[in-house]
């Protein structure tokens, strides 16, 4: 079950990379602009708040991913405690922009169920782990 979990884990991590690399990378690019609907000039004016943005979310996946390696190579409680914490920040932002804006939650959903089947599968690991 922990390698479903640092499966999800890692994907959920990967996709922050990637809303990672289009806030802060490439915010003002035809590409980006047209996943996010808006106007170059919305991109525009948008940017300093997308680069800021952006790092949370690279932020958010180092921390899983510091997580997993720690699990691996050094203590699992403290790993499982860093993917746990990471997923589970991923899954409530999602949840928060799911809730605070409608026209965003096909987004939303695509942003949060990674972390979704990663918390799952971290909780059922912790689970297995306790009951034996």
């Amino acid at each position: 079950m922990m390698i479903v979990a640092m499966a999800f884990a890692i994907l959920s991590a990967l996709l922050h990379v990637f809303i990672f690399n289009m806030e802060s990378i490439s915010w003002t690019s035809e590409r980006t602009r047209a996943t996010f609907n808006m106007s170059a000039e919305a991109a525009e004016n948008t940017k300093e708040m997308a680069f800021n943005q952006g790092f949370y979310n690279l932020f958010l996946a180092l921390e899983v991913f510091v997580g997993v390696l720690v699990y691996v190579f050094a203590s699992p409680a403290v790993g499982l405690a860093l993917m746990l914490f990471g997923t589970g920040s991923m899954l409530a932002a999602a949840l928060l922009l799911f809730i605070t804006s409608p026209d965003k939650r096909s987004a939303a959903i695509k942003q949060g169920a990674l972390p979704l089947f990663a918390v799952i599968a971290l909780v059922a690991t912790m689970t297995l782990i306790f009951l034996v």
